[in-house]
């Protein structure tokens, strides 16, 4: 992921329109990227997990459809530091509690796409109703370009959301697991039948914001 080419802006970085790696463009990633060579722990359950859906169908007869999920976030995600980067980020300016840029020079430019739960729930309900049209296939579901943010980009929404601001230290060392840009290319899925995310930034973040308001002294005590 880190050497697809990109392009630095003030506040994110930008994939680069022209790529050469397979399955790779400016709108992101899509089903045909590669995935040899050593990944992090974390995705090599994800994979793992594709792989046995897969061999269960084929040996059993199982139905199955495969989601290849980027960033899901909203209410009700506990969030912590390794996982969940927008709720997390909107716990920490309500909460006043520390954040950091890490990697990357500390610059705050990375980029996820981001699918909000409720959008991810009416897709299950999309597919589940017309299993057929998307029975056996794997498809990248994610927010895409459209629905991406930097951590800049994500800080300022926070500021404008709580009407807090906090003093986030940069942190420079990437570290072996860090990827600059994530966006799921779902070019894939929305051929099937026009499915795309429909919740903004502003929306998603506001969601979560508005839970943890209500939900406060819950949160805080799960938070730690």
């Amino acid at each position: 992921m880190n050497d697809l080419a990109y392009e630095e802006g003030p506040e994110r970085f930008h994939l680069s329109a022209e790529q050469t790696e397979a399955g790779a463009s400016g709108l992101g990633v899509n089903e045909d990227f590669p995935l040899d060579g050593p990944r992090s722990l974390y995705g090599m359950t994800k994979l793992a997990g594709e792989l046995l859906v897969t061999e269960y169908a084929d040996a059993y007869g199982i139905r199955c459809i495969i989601d290849r999920c980027g960033l899901l976030t909203g209410p009700w995600q506990m969030a912590k530091s390794d996982q969940g980067v927008m709720a997390l980020w909107v716990a920490a300016h309500y909460f006043r509690r520390n954040l950091s840029y890490i990697g990357f020079d500390g610059s705050g430019r990375q980029v996820r796409d981001y699918l909000h739960i409720d959008d991810f729930c009416d897709l299950l309900l999309e597919q589940i109703g017309n299993f057929e049209a998307y029975r056996g296939r794997l498809f990248n579901v994610g927010g895409g370009l459209a629905f991406s943010l930097s951590l800049q980009e994500t800080t300022r929404l926070c500021e404008e959301i709580t009407g807090n601001r906090l003093a986030i230290a940069p942190v420079a060392e990437t570290r072996p697991a860090d990827v600059r840009i994530y966006l799921s290319d779902h070019r894939r899925l929305t051929a099937v039948n026009g499915w795309r995310p429909r919740r903004d930034a502003r929306a998603t973040l506001g969601d979560i914001f508005n839970w943890i308001r209500a939900e406060e002294e819950q949160v805080r005590d799960a938070l730690g």
